[in-house]
């Protein structure tokens, strides 16, 4: 937790519970630190403000009338904006089955009531670090151009760099997540990950497809999201060249003075790879270097 004079922003700290005393102590406390506090008395109102704001982190009662706390984390947890935000419980509930529960829902801690405020302050800390870290390496792979996201075995979000959480907004249901056909066709991609981009949107103005880039952790699939804009400079190669999409994709890196290395890693794809796309590129191109297939497509771009 920051102190009132911290030279940077504050954090935003979302309560949520049901019990005035509490949410009037945890406030109080969490000010006086230098947090921006915002309350909810419930899960819905939760929900509500966090498609508003997203905040840095979460305390939720697990135990309240309507939308409970675990089915809240669930609901949060399906949002681009707020599937990477620690949420920690609160609450008397000490079963281990309760425990587990809250984990499962997608929790990062478990604070027993009578709260400690020491030691919530303290564990609060720990995963405002652990966030913010996280956040700044997603921040830089979004500034090197990839759009990246993760989802569990069963399709769900599990986090997403900046940009690419921008474009999951286009495709979530009603805020509540991927629709469950997309989630399918990432399950079915996940169990043959070299049947190549699914389209998870699609408008007139734009399509959005997702590419399984393989396994990240025990329950995390990582994803390379693109996104072709109807009038885009991929959309103005491929109609001008007759090129697929990925070899547009890769003519467009050439175009912007990437090496083969570099498009491999932005691209999710080996050297070797970009290689014979690009021998494929030459040919519709009627080209023989990359040099001239560099300046043929900044052509056909400007041209439209």
């Amino acid at each position: 937790m920051p102190t009132p004079d911290a030279a940077r922003s504050r954090d935003i700290v979302l309560v949520v519970d049901d019990n005035p005393d509490t949410l009037g102590f945890l406030t109080e406390t969490l000010e006086a630190q230098g947090a921006m506090v915002l309350v909810a008395t419930g899960g819905e109102a939760a929900l509500a403000i966090a498609e508003r704001i997203t905040p840095d982190v979460i305390l939720m009662d697990a135990v309240m009338p309507g939308i409970d706390g675990f089915e809240t984390c669930r609901r949060l947890k399906r949002l681009a904006a707020t599937a990477d935000v620690p949420i920690l419980f609160m609450t008397g509930l000490s079963e281990t089955e309760h425990i587990v529960e809250g984990f499962a829902a997608g929790g990062v801690d478990y604070v027993t009531k009578p709260i400690v405020l020491d030691e919530l302050t303290a564990r609060i800390r720990v995963h405002l670090a652990n966030a913010r870290r996280e956040r700044s390496a997603r921040m830089a792979l979004d500034t090197a151009g990839r759009f990246l996201l993760a989802t569990d075995a069963r399709g769900r979000i599990a986090w997403a760099t900046p940009q690419a959480a921008k474009l999951l907004a286009e495709v979530e249901a009603s805020g509540e997540g991927l629709p469950e056909a997309v989630s399918a066709l990432l399950v079915e991609a996940m169990a043959n990950p070299s049947s190549g981009p699914i389209v998870v949107g699609e408008s007139e103005a734009r399509r959005i497809q997702l590419t399984a880039l393989g396994r990240a952790g025990e329950d995390e699939w990582l994803w390379r999201m693109m996104c072709d804009e109807a009038g885009g400079e991929e959309a103005a190669l491929r109609k001008r060249f007759g090129l697929t999409a990925r070899e547009a994709e890769v003519c467009l890196w050439v175009a912007r003075g990437k090496s083969n290395r570099d498009i491999g890693e932005i691209l999710g794809l080996s050297p070797r790879t970009v290689n014979k796309h690009l021998e494929t590129v030459f040919m519709k191109l009627g080209v023989e270097n990359r040099a001239s297939a560099a300046v043929m497509a900044l052509k056909a771009i400007e041209a439209g």
